[in-house]
């Protein structure tokens, strides 16, 4: 194997790095040179992929964690036959309109399963790809027909491998077994600030072994010993495996070969012609790709692997036709066509934390979802994302449909997000709202991707009392409703909470957040009018007041304040109108003449009441409106005495109310 065209397709990869850097002014080219070994190996002789038909379900899946080096990940699509990564766009790296940006990006560079560049995120994506791939497998494959089964692979660093969320997914990943889960670590020793010892001294693969890996050593430039490796890590069926390969960081290089300086930096005109030189390449040329190369890297994708299994899927449907349909629409992302049907009722007064109802809501509708699938981060009683008498995983029996990820709030959400991003399921999670803070980067990263993973987060604001400012989220809600692409859903009651799971499953353009209390809250009538569609829309006239003179906003438990406010403000002789608003994302979505029904621009009287930060509220109050809210931290007590010391009363809200009358 390590032949001259090996080491030919190598160093295509290692020169195409180096042009494509230099052109772009900056990037990262150490990382593609000191993988590319690696890289030919896996891609020409394991990978199972098709430049064709990038999407085909039983692809084996293929994560650079470190995305920094992307310019290796655009040449193998390249060289392997993506037509649309054309040699232009390896020229254009970097640069504005590309499919070559900086880091990978998901759905815009075809062949690129998920956007990384944060440190460790797509460790912990491949992690639930493997989990969706095994899950799937087991629900789905019968005997003599396994239309679910691949690997994953996945390119990572030292970088990823120190970052916190390695070690949360890396344990559960062994916990589970996910045996068709394969590491490639590019152990180079080097990162930004120079050497792995300013700051690192232990063993991978032995704290990998710890955890219950498969792991293994190989010079990461010896093709024979990294096929051997791979060979060895896809015959480990019951663990997954880590295969440290040393490799040179800017291998060639004469002067920033095994420094930092190859790391972020383009290597400048000289340095590339004396790499070029020590490489035995055409010093002069740039962007070379011998015709040789093409022909090698693209041998075996003559598209017959995706031929076959498109057969033995049709050869399937004939005998398992509701088994094949099921998981047909599971890849497509449809939901079972009477899932609706299977919503419950709540009756009107009946007082329940909005927790509790969104999970009788999830009790109900868990059976008619075949691939709902989801779990929490070790708050399962207090989340109430368990529906009666579900099984979880285990590393033993993959039947179940619930995950204990453990205390591992960041982890989870990688793990959610690489479940959605592998297909065929639709993820959620759950955990208290104020851990949003420990797993922001991975909802941020699937916003970007608009990937429709569920959110189950509960005890939502000082509402859950006693267990202090530490526990209670502040400042959480401003800052979801400020990533682009996310639903945040807060519900006012069970009604609301209906539609909040409604909303989690239909949308497909992005994730969803429901933010859940733990107090008990009453069940409002539903919108003789609008019925559910009102929250649906984000925001709605829940209580009218003909000519009404002020608008009283509120979200979640806080609606409850404003009705009271609004029967204050009556007997004091000033009609009100009472809005809630579950989600501002959506009510954004609407007609700008529905917003204006709503909102009319006439009553500029407007309070906004909800325990949190009040920033932000500017939006709907206007410049003459006023937000109740918390712009500081809780206080550990019962809840109603932390509302009533804090302001957040109804006569509070009266009071503003006739405030801006008055003025």
């Amino acid at each position: 194997m390590t032949d001259a065209r090996h080491q030919l397709a190598a160093n295509t990869i290692r020169t195409l790095a180096m042009d494509a850097v230099q052109k772009a002014g900056n990037g990262h080219p150490g990382m593609p040179m000191g993988m590319a070994d690696i890289a030919v190996v896996l891609w020409r002789h394991f990978l199972r992929h098709d430049p064709v038909h990038p999407d085909w379900p039983d692809r084996d899946r293929f994560v650079l964690s470190n995305g920094h080096g992307s310019a290796l990940l655009y040449s193998l699509l390249h060289l392997t036959g993506y037509e649309a990564v054309t040699l232009a766009q390896l020229q254009n790296l970097r640069q504005w309109g590309s499919l070559t940006p900086g880091h990978p990006e998901h759905a815009h560079t075809p062949g690129v399963e998920t956007t990384t560049g944060p440190l460790g995120q797509g460790i912990g994506n491949a992690v639930g790809m493997a989990l969706a791939e095994r899950w799937l497998a087991r629900r789905y494959n019968r005997p003599g027909f396994s239309v679910v089964d691949h690997y994953t692979y996945v390119f990572c660093g030292d970088g990823d491998l120190m970052e916190g969320i390695s070690h949360e997914v890396g344990a559960l990943a062994a916990h589970l077994g996910l045996g068709k889960l394969i590491f490639l670590y590019d152990d180079n020793g080097i990162t930004i600030d120079g050497h792995t010892s300013l700051a690192w001294s232990e063993d991978v693969p032995a704290r990998f072994a710890a955890y219950g890996w498969h792991t293994l050593r190989v010079d990461g430039h010896d093709a024979e010993a990294i096929a051997a490796a791979i060979t060895a890590a896809r015959a480990e069926t019951a663990r997954p495996s880590l295969i440290a390969c040393r490799t040179h960081i800017g291998f060639g290089s004469p002067h920033k070969q095994d420094s930092s300086a190859a790391h972020g930096e383009a290597l400048g005109e000289e340095e590339i012609r004396l790499t070029k030189a020590a490489l035995g390449w055409p010093v002069e040329a740039k962007f070379l790709v011998p015709d040789e190369v093409y022909a090698y890297m693209r041998e075996n994708l003559d598209g017959e692997a995706e031929r076959a299994w498109r057969q033995l899927f049709r050869d399937y449907a004939g005998i398992y036709p509701d088994l094949a349909a099921e998981l047909e629409a599971a890849w497509a992302g449809e939901m079972p066509a009477s899932w609706q049907t299977h919503l419950p009722t709540f009756t009107p007064a009946q007082k329940m934390a909005t927790r509790a109802s969104a999970g009788k809501v999830l009790d109900a509708i868990f059976p008619h979802i075949p691939t709902l699938i989801g779990g929490s981060a070790d708050l399962t009683g207090s989340n109430k994302t368990l529906p009666g008498g579900v099984a979880h995983l285990t590393r033993d029996d993959f039947s179940g449909r619930y995950i204990h990820f453990g205390i591992r709030e960041h982890g989870m959400g990688g793990i959610l997000n690489g479940m959605a991003l592998h297909g065929g399921l639709r993820p959620y999670g759950g955990t208290f709202f104020v851990f949003t803070d420990y797993m922001r980067p991975t909802i941020r990263l699937a916003a970007m991707m608009r990937l429709p993973v569920i959110y189950v987060f509960t005890h939502d604001s000082i509402g859950l009392g006693e267990d202090g400012p530490t526990h209670q989220p502040i400042e959480h809600l401003m800052s979801l409703r400020g990533l682009p692409n996310l639903i945040t859903f807060r519900p006012a009651d069970a009604q609301e909470a209906i539609v909040g799971w409604r909303v989690a499953l239909e949308n497909k353009t992005g994730p969803t957040a429901l933010v859940l209390t733990r107090q008990g809250v009453p069940t409002l009538a539903p919108d003789p009018v609008l019925g559910p569609d009102g929250a649906a829309r984000g925001a709605y006239i829940l209580s009218d007041a003909a000519d009404a003179r002020v608008i009283l906003i509120g979200t979640g438990s806080e609606v409850h304040i404003a009705l009271t406010a609004q029967q204050q403000l009556a007997d004091a002789g000033i009609p009100a109108r009472v809005v809630s608003m579950p989600s501002w994302e959506l009510f954004a979505r609407q007609p700008a003449a529905y917003q204006e029904q709503v909102l009319p621009a006439t009553i500029t009287a407007r309070v906004a009441v909800e325990a949190g930060a009040t920033f932000g509220w500017a939006k709907y109050v206007g410049a003459h409106g006023v937000a109740i809210g918390l712009d500081h931290f809780g206080a550990s007590a019962p809840y109603q005495t932390l509302y009533e010391q804090f302001g957040l009363t109804p006569e509070a809200v009266a009071r503003a109310a006739k405030q801006q009358l008055e003025n």
